[in-house]
């Protein structure tokens, strides 16, 4: 069954400082991981689409198009605050219009608070770079979502209105 984010957990998902990863599994249970560009969350809420690089994420897409379940981890770099949804499944989609101002945007405000904190920018962008061309959009209905911020509250089901 699928959740329905609540507005500041929607909001924190697609701030413009966090930062995303993306993950799956094999039919071997041999994880995939890598990071995405950027988030939006649908206007009801109820299904997460995050915007990946399928080349540079190709372990990750290839499990998910294999039907594999989704994990994403949300996380604001000067806090470590984190939250983690996950999915039974994903579909790999096309660009919506805007996907791509979305993730120019992203990548720009993740480099900037990530720089902020004394990190090299050229390390900082070589670590966030990612080939307009090849982004490909993957979407998902919540169906668990967790604290994961590291401290006592790390793995606590998030309840009923996430």
């Amino acid at each position: 069954m699928s959740l329905v984010l609540e507005e500041r957990v929607a909001a924190f998902v697609t701030g413009p400082a966090i930062s995303i990863a993306i993950a799956s599994r094999d039919a071997n249970h041999q994880a995939a991981l890598f990071k995405a560009v950027a988030c939006r969350v649908s206007g009801a809420r109820d299904r997460v689409t995050l915007l990946v690089d399928g080349q540079l994420a190709h372990a990750v897409i290839r499990c998910l198009r294999d039907g594999f379940p989704v994990a994403a981890v949300f996380s604001a770099p000067a806090t470590h605050r984190t939250l983690q949804l996950k999915g039974e499944r994903a579909e790999v989609l096309p660009l919506s219009p805007g996907d791509l101002e979305l993730a120019r945007e992203h990548d720009g405000a993740i480099v900037e608070h990530i720089t902020s904190l004394d990190y090299s920018r050229e390390a900082v962008q070589c670590y966030f770079h990612f080939a307009p061309e090849n982004l490909v959009a993957v979407q998902f209905a919540p169906t668990a979502a967790f604290e994961q911020t590291p401290g006592p509250g790390a793995g606590t089901a998030l309840g009923g209105g996430v």
